[in-house]
């Protein structure tokens, strides 16, 4: 177990504030509001003690590096602006996936990622 430093803390609220999954990269800029000077190398670091902690979870999208959320959140899914890159939770889940699967098929899980533009972006 790590020791609960200021970084530490700014990156766990960051990702309290922001309510969707981040990368690194958003972390520091959120981070950097509560810390000044933090620096890449220590949001890495806290990340994956994080994610080893059980604290955060990796949301994989194709193609893309792995962003970060608080884990234990109930199921959902994900959208991805294609014009600012940042990535969205999504409430809710899509009805008849079993119509799907082919005959003889066992269905044990699903993931779902929408790209478009967010609110922000398609204005």
């Amino acid at each position: 177990m790590e020791r609960n430093t200021r970084q530490r803390a700014a990156i766990r609220a960051a990702f309290s504030r922001a309510r969707r999954p981040l990368g690194p990269t958003e972390v520091l800029e959120l981070a950097r509001q509560d810390v000044d000077g933090l620096g890449i190398a220590t949001v890495y670091r806290t990340i994956k003690s994080l994610v080893d902690d059980g604290w955060l979870t990796a949301v994989g999208l194709p193609g893309e590096p792995d962003r970060y959320e608080p884990a234990g959140l109930a199921h959902h899914h994900h959208f991805r602006c294609k014009s600012c890159d940042r990535v969205f939770d999504l409430e809710g889940c899509v009805e008849g996936l079993k119509k799907l699967v082919p005959k003889s098929f066992q269905l044990e899980g699903h993931e779902l990622i929408l790209v478009g533009r967010c609110k922000q972006c398609a204005a």
